[in-house]
């Protein structure tokens, strides 16, 4: 039988151990009853030497013997006799010794099961518990089954008791209890919950004061109602709710709100105006970052801020690189509300999620500079930057058109389980964001793109139930998150962190909003001459205006390591307040100012069936004009990737394509052409049938103009 240490007694299963236990019982009970009269033997034969040799006591008033009559007074005194007594004394001391161990060692856990009757300290339970399972060699289970010895009785095993750590004593049963409270264990996310419901019974009393949401915009009630609760947690209670993270934001926050634009874009004004757009997001971009930056280092130079905290050069255009770009969320936020024409929003809005792939190469080009040192840096390093911007803006797009062609691919086969269809468009967007921040490209260019392709080959493969679902879950996803955004940006202002500057602050609310309307006015004069629609002053004005900072920038200073930046804290501040002078004081006043402007408004209503015949018609003559003249424009471009797309593309992405272009006639034609077209496909039968309906017709019309008094009576 081999020997079991303490990790094979913690490996055991709980019915090994319980034999295991059941067999040491058995042992220690055959061995105790042999042993009991041995050691009372030895107990009386040790007495019993005692009492015959018993020690000399110390007696104080004995003189001192002197050293020279010592030796013989030993010599006299130390007999044989009392040696042996003496030696056979300490044998049996040791072999007491011996079989209380003996007797320890094969004795079960008698102490941890509740045997003894009285309390037991946790230190002894833990010296037999160690000694039993270091030193013991237990009975297997094979051997207890096979004893013929019909004295054993193997017991029970009872339930191990561990005693109490603190106190030494073991823990006092507790019955099963009806109910408990226990708020501690749910207090963080309990308080969230509670406080992001106060802000949508806020939203819905916001919509419901006649006033209240024509004056402000919800951003900004968002905001205040997040001050509010950031101020009650942070003076009322001791709950650390952790403001807007960077992976928060930029891994659950963003997507839905990007997906929700890009999946219900208009596709066309997007495609038309993407030369403007391209303009604003990337040339307009780099513009605002080297005058912002510039100004505001030239500046510190000046010794306006203050000597300990002037930034240095990179710390600087690394600030100015993530306050310079334009937030789609606020934008979204902002730009629904007031209903600008769709050019307005299309260039302003493609401006703001275009510019990530600018806004994330500078900062991370001047976060790699700022360690690398500006006396260090190489030819290489800034090849390698202008290089990444094009790498991360062609891959990002990339990935989400190839996640969009697979969305497709995937919904051609989901006619049998329509209820899943919505989930592949979710989750393959998410994954087309993803897979971009994987790879360091842009994920909003990503997930955008994947929403632009879906949209065109998802919405032929799905139902129209699916179709629904897929609406109203991204808007309540995409309004859910701006809710969060908003309100944890109004939590996160509410701490002891801030380093106020008011120089640099002021500066920077500045520089932004003058070098915004320069950067517009100057990109706009250049698209003009390019551009059939020109932008007018009042457009430019708008365009200008509604360059609005949010959540993005926030979140990308937070991202700032503090022991790169020494003024970390300071930037923060300084990004809390230009998103609040641009969400209030902009937000509030752009709409009275599109009003007092006579800004063209979005017309919502749905083009009619003329309207799209001649836009159809035009298209097809414009691309014929451009081939024929030789030139290659829009026109031209879009009519060959409609060839190449009905051709190779369409087919194969798509489920039943003849089915889906014999409905999209009712886009072209008249509603009676396309029910005679159909008549005539289905056989004599339909045609018999479509025969009697107009005889019908024709014969009520008849008795209608013979009798019509009686029609009318008929009718009521």
């Amino acid at each position: 039988m081999s020997i079991r240490t303490e990790q094979d007694y913690d490996s055991a299963t709980p019915a090994l151990q319980q034999q295991m236990n059941l067999a040491r019982r058995a042992c220690w009970r055959i061995k105790t009853s042999s042993s009991e009269s041995l050691f009372k033997t030895i107990v009386s034969a040790i007495t019993d030497t005692d009492t015959e040799a018993p020690l000399p006591s110390k007696d104080k008033n004995k003189t001192r013997i002197e050293p020279q009559t010592a030796p013989a007074n030993r010599n006299t005194s130390c007999t044989s006799s009392n040696w042996r007594g003496m030696i056979s004394k300490r044998m049996l001391l040791i072999c007491a010794l011996v079989l209380i161990l003996e007797i320890a060692q094969a004795r079960p856990n008698t102490i941890a099961v509740g045997v003894a009757s009285g309390k037991v300290s946790q230190d002894i339970v833990d010296a037999v518990t160690q000694l039993n399972l270091r030193r013991s060699t237990p009975v297997d289970a094979v051997d207890v089954g096979l004893d013929p010895t019909p004295s054993v009785r193997l017991l029970r095993a009872e339930p191990l008791k561990s005693g109490d750590q603190d106190g030494g004593e073991s823990h006092k049963m507790e019955r099963y209890p009806l109910s408990s409270v226990d708020f501690a264990r749910v207090k963080t996310p309990f308080i969230i919950g509670i406080w992001i419901l106060s802000a949508s019974i806020a939203k819905i009393g916001f919509h419901m004061t006649p006033k209240l949401h024509l004056i402000f915009p919800e951003s900004c009630l968002l905001i205040v109602v997040g001050v509010v609760i950031g101020v009650v947690l942070y003076f009322c209670t001791d709950v650390a709710v952790s403001p807007l993270t960077p992976n928060t934001f930029f891994f659950y926050m963003l997507p839905p709100i990007i997906l929700d634009a890009g999946y219900f874009m208009p596709n066309r004004l997007f495609f038309d105006n993407l030369g403007t757009i391209l303009l604003m997001a990337v040339v307009g971009t780099i513009f605002n970052i080297a005058t912002i930056g510039g100004s505001l280092y030239a500046c510190g130079k000046m010794g306006i801020y203050g000597e300990s905290e002037t930034p240095g050069l990179m710390d600087v255009f690394l600030f100015a690189s993530l306050i310079s770009a334009v937030d789609p969320v606020a934008v979204l936020a902002v730009f629904e509300e007031i209903h600008v024409n769709e050019i307005l929003y299309i260039v302003v809005f493609g401006e703001s999620l275009l510019n990530d792939a600018v806004t994330v190469v500078m900062y991370h080009m001047m976060e790699s500079y700022n360690e690398i040192g500006l006396d260090k840096i190489i030819a290489q390093d800034i090849a390698s930057g202008v290089g990444s911007f094009f790498v991360v803006a062609l891959g990002g797009t990339a990935i989400g058109i190839i996640w969009g062609f697979l969305t497709g691919l995937v919904t051609r086969f989901t006619d049998h389980v329509r209820v899943i269809e919505p989930i592949f468009i979710f989750v393959m967007a998410y994954l087309a964001y993803l897979n971009a921040e994987i790879f360091h490209m842009s994920g909003i260019l990503a997930i955008t793109f994947c929403g632009i392709t879906m949209k065109n080959y998802v919405e032929s493969n799905i139902s129209q139930k699916s179709h629904t679902t897929v609406k109203y879950a991204l808007k309540m996803l995409s309004s859910s998150a701006e809710t969060i955004i908003f309100m944890f940006l109004g939590v996160a202002t509410v701490n002891n962190m801030h380093v106020w500057n008011t120089w640099f602050v002021v500066l920077t609310i500045a520089f932004c909003s003058v070098f915004r309307v320069i950067g517009v006015i100057l990109l706009s004069a250049l698209a003009n001459r390019f551009r059939l629609h020109k932008l007018s002053r009042v457009d430019q004005f708008v365009m200008s205006y509604g360059g609005l900072r949010g959540a993005v920038a926030f979140a990308l200073v937070l991202l700032v390591d503090e022991n790169v930046v020494k003024q970390k804290n300071m930037f923060v501040t300084t990004t809390i307040a230009v998103i609040y002078f641009t969400v209030f004081l902009q937000g509030i006043t752009i709409k009275p100012l599109v009003k007092i402007l006579n800004v063209k408004r979005a017309n919502k209503r749905k083009p009619t069936m003329n309207e799209r015949i001649h836009e159809r018609f035009m298209d097809h003559l414009m691309a014929g004009i451009e081939d024929i003249v030789g030139k290659t424009g829009n026109y031209n471009v879009r009519d060959k990737f409609k060839r190449f797309d009905n051709r190779f593309i369409r087919p194969l992405l798509i489920r039943d394509l003849k089915e889906i272009n014999e409905l999209h006639l009712l886009d072209h034609i008249p509603m009676q052409s396309y029910e005679r077209a159909l008549n005539k496909k289905k056989g004599a039968s339909t045609s018999n049938a479509d025969e009697q309906s107009r005889r019908q017709r024709r014969n009520s019309s008849i008795s209608f103009r013979m009798n019509p008094f009686r029609n009318i009576n008929d009718m009521i």
